[in-house]
């Protein structure tokens, strides 16, 4: 084996790997707080009846029948808490990061989708505080780039890990 295919990548080094649990820890607790700032608004928990008002920003984006509006609005807080937490505890890191990635695709297409239609909505990206839909748009970039990186870093990580065993 040559040299140069015994060196780690980058995203094994330790600097790389300390770029990663960054990255993972910040997009991390980006999940939970958007899913945090869904059932605690106006200085109250709404555990029972956050999914109403939620309701209303997904309806809003007029891309869904009533029934899976209110599936999605049900779901959707306690999905962002699970695959935050378990993306800040680096477990299942490339399938989490795939399904961010994934997540955070669909909710750039649905913003896109509004932008484009010119409608008025209050995205509910992070509670009902969320009404910029070009802000929020923005912030999916970036936030897709790092779920991007942390999704590749996994699966370099893996394959590094299995090539030295």
């Amino acid at each position: 084996m040559s040299e140069k295919s015994t060196k780690a990548p980058f995203v094994t080094s330790p600097a790389g790997r300390a770029l990663l649990l960054a990255a993972r820890v910040i997009l991390g607790g980006i999940f939970v707080y958007a899913a945090y700032a869904k059932v605690h608004y106006n200085g109250q928990w709404h555990v029972g009846d956050y999914q109403f008002l939620f309701a209303m920003g997904i309806d809003s984006y007029q891309m869904l029948p009533f029934w899976a509006v209110n599936w999605l609005a049900t779901i959707l807080p306690w999905l962002e808490v699970t695959l935050g937490a378990l993306l800040i505890l680096g477990v299942g890191l490339r399938w989490i990061g795939i399904a961010i990635t994934a997540l955070l695709l669909v909710f750039m297409t649905a913003l896109t989708r509004a932008s484009l239609l010119g409608l008025q909505i209050n995205c509910g990206c992070f509670g009902n505080e969320s009404a910029n839909v070009r802000k929020e748009l923005l912030l999916d970039v970036g936030l897709l780039t790092v779920a991007l990186i942390i999704t590749i870093g996994a699966f370099l990580t893996s394959r590094a890990r299995r090539v030295a065993a």
